[in-house]
């Protein structure tokens, strides 16, 4: 039970990556649009962030060093700085419109106006980081998070087309509007890969005081906790492609994500999925928070960890809360969130390259690793992995524009 219950930093993790609000909106969108055509990307982004999730995950549990101290130690101070600045933005970004997603998730609870949930949401976050260990963050949000597997028993309860849908698993490309469904292939992908996931869970692995005994258990988080997060995704685009794409409905809204389990499942679909929404967006939010003021705090050599008192480690203390302040002041310009947090995952993905490839350096290098360093075959997916990411960052900013963010043409 124990082990079980330690499986939840992968989980948080990964629910914070897969289906956070510009995932729910963005990969149901991309099932409303191409239905099961971009199922491929959602497995091929799975078995990224698995491959390098537990890399980072052995780095920390072996050397005691989180990914940004590897991108600092490995790339140098320049490029250690520009991905620090990169990855902050970025986190602040998806913060933002976390932020902005849990106010809109209470909007559909409670009848209050929405700039008036803003600072609601923000209260209950800071007041859960600061009274919550650590572990008891990663069960809260994790497990409740899994109530979005709602959206599976949806999709299979409309009774699928399977073969349709294994068709969906085999990569091509769509010969219909091609930029667009790139686009959408290439932020499922992003979005599967965020930069902040590996800061957050090799940050928990050193969070959680894991060693060489703890290595049985990282290949647990990774495997389980992220593939839990794809299942969840691949929900989300199978309902989505029997809801929405044969209507030729596009949803926009969290509100008209929860309907794909209401249509399916009826009213306790549509609760389940508003609660999993609920906490997996939460989750997001601390994800980012806490990887943002992880990366800052370690790039500047600051006392950091959860584990500490508040006062124990003040300056990451005060990291954290300056990223929900900031984050607050943003959406309560207005902006919408789930434009911003798609802008966030299309940028981050010129950062993957200099995030991931540290991890792979140290992970394979015996002088730090010794027994514990890369075997052939996880060396291999790493390399064909950033090999991938170099295309896909050189066209993800162009077609973001190129598509207008998605839009119809």
């Amino acid at each position: 039970m124990k082990n079980l219950l330690q499986i939840a930093l992968g989980i948080l993790a990964a629910i914070g990556g897969f289906v956070d609000i510009g995932d729910l909106v963005f990969t149901t969108q991309a099932g409303a649009v191409f239905g099961y055509q971009v199922l491929w990307a959602v497995v091929l982004g799975v078995g990224g962030i698995v491959v390098f999730a537990e890399m980072s995950g052995r780095v920390a549990a072996v050397t005691k060093r989180p990914v940004m101290g590897v991108v600092r130690q490995r790339m140098g101070f320049g490029i250690g700085l520009a991905t620090l600045i990169a990855g902050f933005l970025i986190s602040l970004l998806t913060l933002t419109a976390e932020v902005g997603g849990i106010a809109v998730v209470l909007r559909l609870f409670f009848d209050l106006p929405y700039h008036a949930l803003i600072p609601l949401a923000i209260a209950a976050l800071a007041v859960i980081v600061w009274l919550l260990p650590f572990e008891w963050i990663e069960r809260l949000f994790g497990y409740a998070g899994l109530c979005l597997l709602v959206f599976v028993v949806a999709a299979v309860a409309q009774g699928p087309d399977w073969s349709s849908v294994a068709e969906g698993f085999v990569p091509h490309i769509s010969g219909v509007e091609t930029a667009r469904y790139c686009y959408f292939v290439v932020g499922v992908l992003a979005a599967a890969l965020m930069p902040y996931e590996v800061y957050f869970y090799s940050s928990g692995a050193v969070e959680e005081r894991w060693t060489k005994k703890s290595l049985g258990l990282n290949r647990a988080n990774a495997i389980l906790g992220f593939g839990l997060g794809g299942v969840m995704s691949i929900g989300l685009v199978m309902t989505a492609a029997q809801v929405f794409h044969p209507v030729g409905v596009e949803p926009e809204f969290l509100g008209s994500v929860a309907l794909g389990a209401n249509i399916s499942l009826g009213e306790a679909g549509l609760i389940l999925a508003i609660i999993g929404m609920l906490f997996a967006v939460g989750g997001a939010a601390i994800d980012t928070a806490f990887a943002g003021a992880y990366n800052l705090a370690q790039f500047s050599g600051w006392e950091w960890g959860k584990y500490r008192r508040p006062g124990g480690a003040p300056r990451f203390t005060i990291a954290w809360l300056v990223m929900l302040a900031m984050a607050y002041v943003i959406v309560s310009t207005g902006v919408d969130p789930v434009m911003v947090t798609e802008y966030a995952v299309v940028l981050s993905v010129v950062a993957l390259p200099f995030t991931y490839l540290p991890v792979l350096l140290v992970a394979r290098d015996r002088a730090f690793m010794g027994e514990h360093a890369n075997g052939r075959l996880t060396s291999l997916l790493g390399w064909a992995y950033l090999v991938l990411m170099v295309p896909v960052a050189l066209a993800a900013i162009p077609l973001l524009f190129a598509t207008n963010a998605g839009s119809p043409s």
